[in-house]
């Protein structure tokens, strides 16, 4: 019998990031993973959580994969790249930190491999003022800038358009919002292919199955043709992971970080944060098969 095989419309928007070994992003004409459809020319990739201060709030499990290297957030990057081979570092810089910009620039210095920069501090506005210094001190890099939302979406828009780099533009898990940021972002004359979804991503057996109908939704619609809803997606699955009390308080080998990670790749993640790296390793084992 011969497979009913969907042919759609139009494919996913390709970004590409980083500068000295550019990932590209996106560019599905199909469904993930669903053979003969999902003409993928860009695998996903994974990326690496590095805090440019030791987190206090990870688990003895996480912290016990790293040692030392959490105080220092240069070898910890290089660790993730060299030994744990991400595909891309992402980088969260708290407001304490007096030398995040320093820390950036240096990481950008010792490794070839993309940069996501994320804001680490509750308090948005202080965000916006360290994310306009750090796009300026990684302009040229073409790094991956956030978060973007509808409350503060127009410093961080005018600040990575300025220097060139891509900017994270998140929705409250509503299709309707996230296709509206896209929009005003745009409307700033901000380029489409420069954009990246993040849908807030929640955890297996933590409102995982509400996220990922979301994010298959926007798949779906940017296939059919929706321009505004075609950009790639970001899920941020260790964060979320190891806030659960499954994983800290039992979870050594990153186990529910992996199904967690596997379920929002069906759902059409290009770009997985992850934090554990026999969950990374499991993980990338994962995409290469489902590729092939």
């Amino acid at each position: 019998m011969e497979r009913m095989i969907e042919k759609w419309q139009d494919k996913i928007t390709e970004v590409v990031i980083g500068s000295k070994k550019p990932a590209r992003i996106g560019g599905e004409t199909g469904v993930f993973f669903i053979q003969g459809e999902d003409a993928a020319p860009n695998p996903p990739i994974v990326a690496m959580d590095v805090w440019d201060t030791e987190p206090d709030n990870w688990p003895g499990p996480l912290k016990a994969a790293y040692g030392k290297s959490l105080k220092e957030p240069v070898e910890w990057a290089k660790m993730c790249v060299e030994r744990f081979s991400a595909d891309a570092i992402c980088l969260r810089l708290s407001d304490q930190a007096q030398t995040a910009e320093k820390t950036l620039e240096k990481i950008l210095k010792e490794i070839s491999v993309p940069l996501i920069v994320i804001g680490a501090s509750p308090e948005k506005e202080k965000d916006n003022e360290l994310m306009i210094r750090c796009t300026e001190a990684a302009k040229g890099e073409n790094c991956l800038f956030g978060i973007a939302t509808q409350d503060n979406y127009k410093t961080l828009t005018a600040s990575c358009l300025s220097t060139g780099h891509s900017i994270i533009a998140e929705a409250p898990i509503d299709i309707n919002i996230a296709k509206q940021l896209n929009i005003l972002i745009c409307d700033m004359g901000f380029p489409q292919n420069k954009i990246i979804i993040h849908h807030a991503t929640g955890a297996l057996g933590y409102g995982l199955e509400y996220t990922y109908s979301i994010m298959e939704r926007t798949r779906l619609a940017g296939l059919s043709g929706d321009k505004m809803l075609s950009m790639p997606m970001i899920s941020f699955v260790g964060q979320e992971t190891w806030r659960t009390k499954e994983a800290r308080t039992g979870d050594n080998d990153g186990l529910l970080e992996t199904a967690t990670a596997g379920a929002y790749l069906n759902s059409g993640a290009d770009i997985l944060v992850m934090n554990h790296p026999k969950a990374v390793t499991a993980i990338k084992k994962t995409i290469k098969e489902l590729c092939s």
